[in-house]
């Protein structure tokens, strides 16, 4: 099969095996393919899949299912589907946990359907399920304009918090207020700890950022709060300010939704069938793709995600 695979840090079109499809399974022929920071990660070595995933980039699809594993029950060749995948997503057929496989709705075409996967089942996961997200409890989400920042934004709302974001220029911070954030900080122009501090603080913080973010995340957490790293934009160290850590009684806790073993997987897969999908369908939530790529422009694609110039979701078009 066709694949994008990686040659001197090159990203291009080439051959891979195709994946054999074990029991519990589906193999998909993929139509498209989000495109997450974590595939930048990986393809810069700094990322490696765990043991036992593929080597292939991409964690999430949207395609036909075109073979099934034994055991498989709820599913039959022909089904169009979308899910998250333990890598493998930039090829043409890629294997895809039945736990985690959601019927695409008919309404939805391959491309906003490869768009939910990672950026929804991350939000719900570390909003709700970490960070026990409640009404009217206040949050901040870093990164607003990217993918899972649309994501967090939307369903902090959607759940009733007040929601303080960051993102960088006019055109994303106006970008996050059309999403429904209450108050949106330009990093480029504003100390945002000192702004949402101003403002009231936050309980909870959904951090992508990492690096020197934190002793700012700490300034603006109220007490008995928690900030939930899920990236490392900024960089891997830092200073942390115990004292306020104790004295507040701050948590942080690190998350990471691919490292999650499969039956949590499955519980946030079926938050996204059961929860966001209607709410996509009732138009209480939108879906936020900035644009896509034909695979053979992975490697633009990842440049346009690493110059910071996507609004929401990047995908690629696999043919």
């Amino acid at each position: 099969m066709r694949a994008v695979i990686q040659e001197k840090q090159t990203l291009l079109l080439g051959e891979a095996a195709l994946p054999k499809v074990a029991a519990g399974q589906l193999l998909v022929r993929v139509h498209a393919a989000g495109i997450n920071r974590a595939d930048l990660a990986q393809a810069a070595g700094r990322y490696p899949p765990p043991a036992g995933d593929s080597d292939i980039l991409g964690l999430e699809v949207a395609g036909v299912v075109v073979g099934l594993g034994e055991g498989v029950a709820d599913f039959v060749v022909g089904d169009e589907v979308l899910g998250l995948v333990r890598g493998g997503a930039y090829a043409e057929f890629c294997l895809l946990e039945s736990m985690l496989a959601i019927k695409k709705p008919a309404n939805l075409s391959f491309t906003d359907a490869a768009s939910l996967p990672e950026v929804w089942m991350t939000a719900w996961l570390n909003l709700v399920e970490i960070g026990k997200l409640q009404a009217g409890q206040r949050v901040l989400i870093h990164a607003g304009a990217s993918g899972v920042g649309a994501a967090s934004i939307q369903l902090a709302k959607y759940l009733g918090a007040w929601v303080a974001a960051t993102a960088g220029g006019a055109r994303k911070t106006e970008f996050c207020r059309q999403l429904g954030a209450d108050l949106v900080v330009d990093y480029q122009q504003q100390d945002f700890a000192v702004v949402v501090k101003e403002a009231g603080g936050v309980d909870l913080i959904l951090d992508g950022v990492g690096g020197d973010y934190l002793a700012k995340n700490q300034a603006c957490l109220n007490t008995d709060g928690q900030i939930v790293l899920i990236g490392l934009l900024r960089g891997v160290s830092t200073d942390i300010n115990l004292g306020q850590l104790l004295m507040k009684r701050q948590r942080l806790t690190g998350s990471t939704l691919r490292a999650q073993p499969l039956k949590v997987k499955a519980q946030v897969a079926a938050a996204l069938r059961d929860k966001i999908l209607p709410a996509l369908n009732t138009e209480q939530l939108k879906i936020t793709v900035d644009c896509s790529f034909n695979w053979e422009d992975t490697a633009a694609a990842h440049q346009y995600i690493a110059e910071n110039k996507n609004i929401g979701k990047v995908l690629l078009q696999v043919f």
